[in-house]
């Protein structure tokens, strides 16, 4: 990997500048609630397959072919003026859950068995941000409390494993997430007035 600049003994490379660049404007679009986030969406988690296949993280390669997928139905689903949001009822909320919760189960040996590196953590940021996006996909309000806490895993997660540069990304995501759940509460609100 082409080494762009080092930073406290930390090379960046090109590849993951640029994944870095393309996946904060995403998010940040995302959080805005405008259309334009999925063509980004898709060039974002096209160069972080890329990054993390290159790094062994199976799963989170993986999970960036959910983001291009998701980018493609986000772009297709969205109207043109942006978002609509709505919160889930208790039922989806249960589903959703247990959908995460069984699918990790089953994803972490999964990978394990591959030989991917870090499955435990790498398996759960694949199944929750997949169920994340694909909420986000449905314009649900939910979408956003679950990014904070992915958000915040990943931080942890990609610094445990020495990518400072991405684990600085999945902070700053998480303060993206806060505003996102902000504005996108508002959004609901003004579409649908009590």
């Amino acid at each position: 990997m082409f080494t762009i600049f080092t930073a406290w003994g930390y090379e960046v490379s090109a590849l993951e500048l640029s994944a870095v660049i393309t996946s904060f404007t995403a998010v940040l679009l995302g959080a805005r609630g405008v259309r334009m986030t999925w063509p980004w969406y898709l060039i974002s988690a096209s160069l972080y397959a890329l990054f993390f296949y290159q790094v062994d993280l199976i799963a989170s390669a993986l999970l960036q072919f959910v983001f291009i997928a998701a980018a493609i139905w986000g772009w297709l689903g969205w109207k043109k003026s942006g978002v609509l949001p709505r919160y889930m009822n208790n039922k989806e909320r249960l589903i959703w859950l247990s959908a995460l919760i069984t699918s990790w189960l089953i994803t972490a040996p999964a990978l394990e068995n591959i030989g991917a590196a870090a499955t435990l953590p790498d398996s759960f940021l694949l199944i929750s941000s997949t169920l994340a996006q694909a909420a986000m996909v449905l314009q649900r309000n939910e979408t956003w409390i679950a990014w904070i806490v992915i958000d915040i895993f990943g931080t942890y997660h990609y610094a445990n494993q020495g990518y400072w540069f991405t684990a600085l990304l999945y902070g700053v995501f998480t303060v993206i997430a806060f505003f996102g759940l902000k504005r996108w509460k508002k959004l609901s609100s003004s579409a649908n007035p009590i």
